[in-house]
């Protein structure tokens, strides 16, 4: 879940610091909408890998 909150203030940082001319702001913004990108995909990967080991546990992504 974390990674869904670094995404939100991300663009909230990167969007102020756009529309406020601050580049340091909206680096920040970036950088931080990379890391919870980044966390996705590890998570991603985590449930893929116990979905490999075992095929018959339920995942908590499916509809």
């Amino acid at each position: 879940m974390g990674e869904w909150i670094d995404k939100a203030k991300g663009k909230i940082k990167e969007t102020a610091g756009v529309a406020t001319g601050n580049r340091e702001l909206e680096a920040e913004g970036k950088a931080d909408t990379l890391k919870g990108n980044v966390k996705e995909k590890v998570e991603d990967a985590k449930r893929a890998i116990k979905d490999a080991v075992d095929p018959d546990r339920p995942s908590r992504r499916e509809p």
